[in-house]
């Protein structure tokens, strides 16, 4: 994919679904297969549903302000189990602080944070 074409498909995704959207364009400049349908799960929504190659990313997007307690980590780790999927946490914006426990409870059930 070029170049012009990743970033035609970062804007519509943009304009579409918002800061899910441009989470979902960094994913799609990476070169994952992205997938923004909010697919749910008997545990909650998954926003985003990313592959390449043989990984399967469950990505889960925090837009609020305030801390990131460890029950918002197994909620994303409980929907990537529903999908069979890696769990990953996109934390957007630099108003949401991750707690102590949080970060020991994301190294533990293996959930990547990432902030955008």
């Amino acid at each position: 994919m070029s170049l012009a074409e990743i970033r035609f498909i970062q804007k519509k995704l943009k304009e579409k679904y918002g800061n899910i959207g441009v989470v979902a364009g960094k994913y799609v400049e990476a070169g994952y297969s992205v997938n923004v349908k909010r697919i749910k799960t008997s545990k909650g929504v998954i926003d985003i549903v990313a592959v390449k190659g043989g990984e399967k990313l469950a990505i889960d997007v925090y837009d609020r302000t305030g801390i990131v307690s460890p029950d918002i980590i197994e909620q994303v780790y409980e929907k990537a189990k529903q999908v069979n999927a890696k769990p990953v946490l996109a934390i957007w914006g630099r108003g949401a602080k991750i707690s102590n426990e949080a970060l020991s409870k994301a190294k533990e059930l293996g959930v990547k944070i990432k902030r955008f």
